[in-house]
Protein backbone atom coordinates (compact mmCIF):
# COMPACT_ATOMS: atom_id res chain seq x y z
CA UNK A 1 0.00 0.00 0.00
CA UNK A 2 2.85 2.40 0.73
CA UNK A 3 3.96 1.94 -2.89
CA UNK A 4 0.67 3.40 -4.11
CA UNK A 5 0.98 6.37 -1.77
CA UNK A 6 4.49 6.94 -3.02
CA UNK A 7 3.24 6.78 -6.59
CA UNK A 8 0.50 9.30 -5.77
CA UNK A 9 3.03 11.64 -4.20
CA UNK A 10 5.22 11.33 -7.26
CA UNK A 11 2.27 12.05 -9.55
CA UNK A 12 1.34 15.07 -7.44
CA UNK A 13 4.92 16.42 -7.67
CA UNK A 14 4.89 15.90 -11.45
CA UNK A 15 1.55 17.72 -11.75
CA UNK A 16 2.86 20.62 -9.66
CA UNK A 17 6.00 20.83 -11.81
CA UNK A 18 3.88 20.81 -14.96
CA UNK A 19 1.73 23.60 -13.53
CA UNK A 20 4.86 25.68 -12.80
CA UNK A 21 6.07 25.10 -16.36
CA UNK A 22 2.66 26.04 -17.77
CA UNK A 23 2.68 29.24 -15.71
CA UNK A 24 6.16 30.03 -17.08
CA UNK A 25 4.98 29.44 -20.65
CA UNK A 26 1.89 31.61 -20.12
CA UNK A 27 4.13 34.44 -18.88
CA UNK A 28 6.39 33.99 -21.90
CA UNK A 29 3.39 34.20 -24.22
CA UNK A 30 2.32 37.49 -22.63
CA UNK A 31 5.69 39.01 -23.46
CA UNK A 32 6.21 37.42 -26.86
CA UNK A 33 5.11 39.18 -30.03
CA UNK A 34 5.07 37.91 -33.58
CA UNK A 35 5.13 39.87 -36.81
CA UNK A 36 2.81 39.19 -39.69
CA UNK A 37 3.68 40.64 -43.07
CA UNK A 38 2.15 41.09 -46.50
CA UNK A 39 3.30 42.45 -49.81
CA UNK A 40 6.92 41.62 -49.13
CA UNK A 41 6.92 43.63 -45.92
CA UNK A 42 4.85 46.54 -47.21
CA UNK A 43 2.44 45.92 -44.32
CA UNK A 44 3.63 44.61 -40.94
CA UNK A 45 1.50 43.83 -37.92
CA UNK A 46 2.80 42.78 -34.49
CA UNK A 47 0.54 40.87 -32.09
CA UNK A 48 1.03 39.20 -28.73
CA UNK A 49 1.15 35.42 -28.58
CA UNK A 50 -1.21 35.08 -25.64
CA UNK A 51 -4.28 37.21 -26.35
CA UNK A 52 -3.57 37.93 -30.01
CA UNK A 53 -3.59 41.64 -29.13
CA UNK A 54 -2.42 43.96 -31.93
CA UNK A 55 0.57 45.97 -30.75
CA UNK A 56 1.74 47.68 -33.93
CA UNK A 57 0.63 48.26 -37.51
CA UNK A 58 3.19 49.55 -39.99
CA UNK A 59 2.38 50.47 -43.57
CA UNK A 60 5.19 51.51 -45.89
CA UNK A 61 4.67 55.03 -47.21
CA UNK A 62 4.91 53.88 -50.83
CA UNK A 63 1.86 51.65 -50.22
CA UNK A 64 -0.29 54.65 -49.34
CA UNK A 65 -0.67 55.41 -53.05
CA UNK A 66 -2.19 51.97 -53.65
CA UNK A 67 -5.89 51.66 -54.16
CA UNK A 68 -7.98 51.28 -51.03
CA UNK A 69 -9.08 47.70 -51.74
CA UNK A 70 -5.52 46.51 -52.29
CA UNK A 71 -4.30 48.15 -49.09
CA UNK A 72 -7.17 46.60 -47.12
CA UNK A 73 -6.26 43.17 -48.54
CA UNK A 74 -2.61 43.66 -47.53
CA UNK A 75 -3.61 44.59 -43.97
CA UNK A 76 -5.93 41.59 -43.74
CA UNK A 77 -3.24 39.25 -45.09
CA UNK A 78 -0.64 40.58 -42.62
CA UNK A 79 -3.10 40.19 -39.74
CA UNK A 80 -3.91 36.60 -40.72
CA UNK A 81 -0.18 35.87 -41.00
CA UNK A 82 0.44 37.27 -37.51
CA UNK A 83 -2.49 35.33 -36.02
CA UNK A 84 -1.26 32.08 -37.59
CA UNK A 85 2.27 32.65 -36.26
CA UNK A 86 1.04 33.55 -32.77
CA UNK A 87 -1.17 30.47 -32.60
CA UNK A 88 1.65 28.26 -33.85
CA UNK A 89 4.09 29.71 -31.30
CA UNK A 90 1.59 29.26 -28.46
CA UNK A 91 0.77 25.68 -29.48
CA UNK A 92 4.44 24.73 -29.79
CA UNK A 93 5.27 26.32 -26.43
CA UNK A 94 2.44 24.53 -24.64
CA UNK A 95 3.17 21.25 -26.39
CA UNK A 96 6.71 21.26 -25.01
CA UNK A 97 5.25 21.20 -21.50
CA UNK A 98 2.27 18.93 -22.03
CA UNK A 99 3.95 16.50 -24.40
CA UNK A 100 1.22 17.13 -26.94
CA UNK A 101 -1.61 16.24 -24.55
CA UNK A 102 -4.69 18.41 -24.79
CA UNK A 103 -5.29 19.50 -21.21
CA UNK A 104 -8.46 21.61 -20.97
CA UNK A 105 -8.25 24.45 -18.50
CA UNK A 106 -4.50 24.83 -18.69
CA UNK A 107 -4.50 27.16 -21.69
Amino acid sequence: MSGSLGDMGNLLRQAQEMQRELDRVKEDLKNHTVEGTAGGGVVKIDITSDRMEVRRVEIASDALGADKGMLEDLVLTALRDALRKAEQYANESMSKVTGGLNLPGFF
